[in-house]
């Protein structure tokens, strides 16, 4: 592939007035905005389960935000698709693909897991992910602390109730619910890592929003098999249509394309800084909106995650993200 065929699909579009105003944003404040958006999604969700299936859901939120991102930047989005193909960038390809592939299994699991353990539970759990991500970045001994400090608030987590039936509105649901509610956290945390490494190059090699609605569109077919056998009808119900609508807008076409715009901006290890506000904001979604109270000993737990979360963070490699050739 030349290089002028090549600057077609790996080149940002360049930032000028008009084209894209989050440009004018500071990362910081993208990411704020971003976690407080995703987990009131998450809670808006929560209270949807006793309608539709979590697959459903899932479903719902990744088409309405594959629809609303398309709106926005599907042009773009067709036209880069298009130089893909022609000039057989299959690199590219395979990297928009892994994309979206780590877009649906994080969605898919992570509402699974909202629909067994309290939202801050899960959130906690999965952020083992981008914690991974911040401690393999660093070479620094000190990171081993991170990581059993990490690894004690979940043993924590655990002994203050996640191995049993009683959990806030969980309770009388049998231990093997509240298990798999952890594996699947667990899978979100796998692909949470996979995600902030696949939306950090795809945010470099592909322009404006057009790689996050490429890679959306593909997370929404994935997942829709699951979704129509889970739901069927229900899916069509005025309510839930309207829900999966502001969930889609709440959970994903915000946030990621907040984050997608910040990390273009700066590097890993402040991103993950920022992101370990996420356990946090979760449980206190989690009380204000599912009234899912937690223990002393779970708060404390999700509290050493996210110090756990933020010393990784600031232990990893201090130089910018480089951009790919």
């Amino acid at each position: 592939m030349t290089s002028a065929q090549a600057s077609r699909v790996a080149r940002p579009a360049p930032a000028g007035p008009g084209r894209d105003p989050l440009r004018a944003v500071p990362p910081p404040a993208l990411l704020t905005a971003g976690v407080l958006s995703v987990q009131f999604g998450a809670g808006l969700a929560g209270r949807m389960f006793a309608q539709v299936s979590p697959a459903g859901l899932t479903g719902l939120r990744l088409w309405a935000a594959a629809l609303l991102l398309a709106g926005l930047g599907g042009r773009q989005a067709s036209r880069v698709a298009r130089g893909v193909v022609a000039d057989r960038a299959w690199r590219d390809a395979v990297l928009v693909a892994a994309f979206g592939v780590t877009l649906a299994i994080m969605n898919f699991s992570i509402y699974q897991a909202f629909a067994r353990i309290p939202l801050g539970i899960a959130v906690t759990i999965e952020f083992l992910g981008p914690l991974g991500v911040a401690v393999a970045s660093s070479r620094r001994l000190i990171d081993l602390l991170w990581v059993l400090l990490a690894g004690g608030g979940v043993a924590l987590l655990g002994t203050a109730g996640v191995g049993v039936a009683n959990l806030g509105h969980h309770g009388g649901r049998p231990g093997s619910t509240v298990l798999t509610g952890v594996i699947y956290a667990l899978i979100a945390a796998a692909a949470w890592a996979g995600y902030i490494a696949a939306s950090a190059r795809t945010g470099r090699r592909f322009g404006g929003s057009s790689g996050l609605v490429i890679a959306m569109c593909l997370a929404a077919v994935l997942v829709t098999p699951a979704a129509v056998a889970s739901a069927g009808r229900t899916l069509l119900r005025p309510v839930v249509l309207a829900s999966g609508l502001a969930i889609g807008l709440l959970s994903s076409v915000i946030p990621y394309r907040f984050e997608l715009e910040a990390l273009r901006r700066m590097p890993a290890r402040v991103f993950g800084i920022w992101m370990s506000l996420e356990p946090a904001v979760a449980a206190l979604v989690g009380v204000v909106m599912l009234g899912q109270a937690l223990s002393p000993a779970q708060w404390l737990a999700i509290g050493c995650v996210i110090i756990a979360s933020a010393g990784a963070a600031l232990g990893a490699d201090r130089a910018a993200p480089q951009h790919i050739p």
